[in-house]
């Protein structure tokens, strides 16, 4: 043990203060704990679990304290066991105390596996000098280039999650020595330019990745600015009049892309100040999570500010768009708890996208082409110039005029950008800004024969609703260039754009095109299938928007592109939500029949509580649940063999019916092949002399003869085997099989007869369900939206 003075008994009669100080706290934290009352009972209470009242070493007090303030509610009963790991330093860094925090939030209040469990954190597991050099010596080998062209200035906590991924169970200082080491070996003494502050303004350097590990042990983990305020880093509407792009062109000046005073005041006049941003979907199909993470962004910054968000449809391709589309995102924006400060369309702007695309012309800027598209391709690739590339000004104009009017062919004549077709920026070779369809559009009808490219308007109608922050995913960092260069080129506001990393979730795939193949090859059950990330496939399985908004606040607003975030820690947030606001029920999904000798036909109804910590005195916090001389428990709660550490039935052991009493398995009623399971002959305790360790759910007949309420449960599993299917060739073959079970006759007690669409339960030992859509009078329908607990990182997958 770690405590000081070899002690256990401690000081009783300590002030919170002392306590503190001796376990290693500085003064300031020590004091900042006392006057939180909360933090001050539950870190007291752990010093007394430790038996450390006496003092620790400060490592172990860090540790003690975070297990304080950061321990899941869900799983108290845990606290003592992590905290004896912590104090026989079996537990002993940060990354081991997170895995520890992850397993009990899943486990919960039930059985501590302990062999789970320490496999889980690393117990036992020693991580040698050498390992940690292997992993870092790979890991620049990997990363070299980056690492000599930006040297000191080098993300070292990206290097950090990089060793924490070879061996998450490494000694973070180690790490810490072994980087700072290879870093001097490759780069020798820093230079003055080396000390010098970056211009990269403090404010735009990305969060925190899931992957950074807290390398001080000396001190409390203390949150970030950007974990406390995410949308911090985003700089106010009043200083957009400083460069904060750079446009290289191979024949002309940089362009340093900012505002004039005059169109800025001008912008801010109008804007009052205020933030505007926007949240510009596409209607051409559903929305998915990443959707909930640009909604977070966009509608976030603008609530976080006291600002606005536009949801504005971005409808410039009128083939691939629907009604449907655009009624399903209004009605799921506001589902996600969000409200628009307008709903508009890029094809509200469409007079005005033109007037300002002849202008382009006029100013020699853009030009009609008649390049197919393969020659496009061909050209671009070659960086070649179009043949009309320099056609006069006045004959763009007409032919322009001749696309409106409808009088050129589809596929005869485009007008391109005449951006840099000698950059190094692909985007800027001469993107298109209008092509030929004539297609009439869901929003604007037949008008326009000629529409837009999202090139061309997205940029224009964020400067037209004066949008001060522009916020997209990273794959469009490289148009950002071409963003500039036409605001620049028309004398427009230029809004502040930045992007962030997409969401990428393990076991699904995100793109439409993926998505629309899964549903319109009927893989799944169209759009909301449960098993999709889509958001309402989401909301279908019985996932809350609340948890939801709470697993994207939890990722950040990082720049860091490469990361994976693992199902389960969605599946986390999941739990914390429902965890608070699901009812408890009790449902048997492969009943077995158990017939109770000692106890007469007569029902009697006892009380079964719908939350936890139900007040005996609040009748509203129970539900009646019959117990008669016939009930079912599962199958795998009976085994003919019993064992050590098997809690459930067997012949001659008892176990508790959850809410009702003990029983003891008397005999076994096997089929004519002497091994199926019939039917288990058991007698109850109705005194409750007997303490049996193992607590079963079970269902009853509500009346003598007749079976449970039947339902049917749709047991849905993650959607695709490997972690990345996208990355496969064949990702259609990597589809799970196995991600949806239906279960038709499972039984239910009777009080969830009147269970309406949309309602969720915790099945006690089952986990989260909730009632679908396909319900109906005769048979309710439930979707399990998560299990109890994470049967996958204990599989190891």
């Amino acid at each position: 043990m770690v405590g000081k003075n070899g002690s256990e008994s401690g000081s009783g009669g300590d002030q919170p203060l002392d306590l503190f100080l001796k376990i290693g706290l500085d003064e300031r934290t020590a004091k900042n704990t006392v006057a939180n009352s909360k933090v001050t009972a539950n870190l007291t209470a752990v010093i007394h679990e430790a038996a450390v009242t006496d003092g620790c070493d400060r490592a172990v007090g860090n540790l003690l304290y975070t297990v304080a303030t950061k321990f899941p509610a869900n799983a108290l009963v845990h606290r003592p066991t992590l905290v004896k790991y912590i104090v026989s330093l079996k537990i002993k860094t940060p990354a081991q105390l997170e895995a520890a925090f992850s397993f009990v939030a899943a486990t919960a209040s039930d059985n501590l596996n302990v062999v789970d469990f320490e496999a889980a954190c690393g117990v036992g597991i020693e991580v040698s000098l050498e390992d940690i050099e292997k992993a870092v010596d790979e890991i620049f080998k990997d990363n070299k280039a980056v690492i000599v062209e930006q040297r000191y200035r080098t993300n070292v906590g990206e290097l950090f999650g990089y060793v924490r991924k070879k061996q998450p169970w490494a000694d973070p200082k180690i790490v810490k020595q072994v980087i700072d080491k290879k870093l001097y070996e490759l780069l020798g003494e820093r230079t003055a330019a080396d000390n010098e502050k970056p211009t990269k303004k403090k404010k735009e350097k990305p969060v925190k990745t899931e992957d950074k590990v807290i390398i001080e042990e000396t001190a409390p983990p203390k949150p970030s600015e950007e974990e406390i305020n995410p949308f911090s880093i985003f700089p106010s509407p009043e200083d957009n009049f400083k460069v904060h792009t750079e446009i290289y062109f191979s024949d002309r000046p940089v362009l340093r892309a900012c505002n004039s005073k005059e169109i800025l005041d001008k912008h801010l006049k109008v804007t009052r100040g205020k933030v505007f941003t926007r949240f510009p979907p596409e209607p051409n199909g559903y929305l998915h999570i990443g959707h909930a993470k640009a909604m977070f962004v966009d509608f976030g910054l603008a609530k976080e500010r006291g600002g606005c968000c536009y949801l504005r449809f971005d409808d410039t391709n009128p083939e691939a768009e629907k009604k449907e589309y655009i009624d399903h995102i209004e009605e799921i924006v506001g589902w996600m708890g969000w409200e628009p400060f307008k709903i508009t369309y890029t094809s509200n702007y469409f007079q005005d996208l033109y007037e300002l695309a002849v202008e382009l012309i006029r100013r020699g800027h853009a030009y009609v082409d008649h390049q197919t598209p393969d020659e496009i391709k061909e050209y671009r690739e070659k960086k070649m110039n179009s043949p009309w590339r320099d056609r006069p000004i006045e004959e763009s104009l007409k032919l322009f005029d001749d696309m409106k009017r409808g009088m050129i062919e589809e596929g005869k004549a485009t007008l391109r950008m005449k951006q840099d077709m000698q950059s190094d920026n692909f985007n800027m070779y001469d993107l298109i800004a209008y092509r030929i369809k004539f297609t009439a559009h869901p929003h604007a009808g037949d008008k326009w024969c000629i529409y837009p490219s999202y090139d061309y308007a997205h940029c224009i109608v964020d400067s037209l609703e004066n949008v001060t922050h522009s916020l997209c995913t990273l794959e469009f960092e490289t148009r950002r260039a071409s963003y500039y260069w036409l605001l620049d080129a028309l004398g427009l506001y230029q809004p502040y754009v930045w992007e962030y990393s997409r969401l990428n979730i393990t076991n699904t795939v995100m793109s439409k095109r993926k998505l629309n193949r899964l549903v319109t090859e009927k893989w799944v059950d169209g759009w909301d299938d449960p098993r999709l990330m889509t958001l309402a496939g989401l909301r279908r399985r019985g996932v809350t928007a609340t948890s939801i908004n709470a697993f994207v606040r939890g990722i950040g607003i990082t720049r860091s592109d490469c990361s994976m975030i693992r199902l389960d820690r969605l599946e986390y947030h999941i739990r914390e939500e429902l965890n608070k606001t699901a009812a408890r029920t009790m449902v048997v999904l492969n009943p077995l029949k158990v017939v109770i000798t000692n106890m007469d036909a007569s029902i009697t109804d006892l009380d079964a509580k719908k939350w936890p910590d139900a007040p005996a005195d609040d009748a509203s916090s129970f539900y009646k649940v019959p117990f008669s001389k016939v009930v079912y428990i599962e199958q795998s709660d009976f085994r003919m063999k019993d064992s050590k550490d098997y809690y459930g039935l067997a012949p001659g052991k008892s176990v508790l019916l959850r809410y009702a009493f003990p029983i003891k398995c008397t005999e076994v009623i096997l089929g004519a092949d002497n091994e199926t399971i019939l039917e288990i002959r058991a007698e109850y305790d109705p005194l409750k002399k007997s303490k049996p360790k193992g607590v079963l759910h079970w269902v009853s007949e509500s009346s003598p003869g007749v079976n449970p309420l039947t339902i049917e449960v749709r047991l849905f599993d993650k959607l695709f085997i490997s972690e990345n299917p996208a990355e496969l060739d064949d990702w259609l073959g990597d589809l799970n099989p196995h991600s949806k079970v239906v279960v038709q006759d499972a039984y239910a007690v009777p009080s969830l007869r009147n269970a309406a669409i949309g309602d969720g339960f915790q099945f006690e030992r089952l986990g989260y369900f909730v009632v679908d859509k396909d319900s109906s009078p005769e048979k309710l329908v439930f979707n399990r939206t998560v299990t109890l607990r994470d049967s996958y990182s204990k599989a190891g997958k």
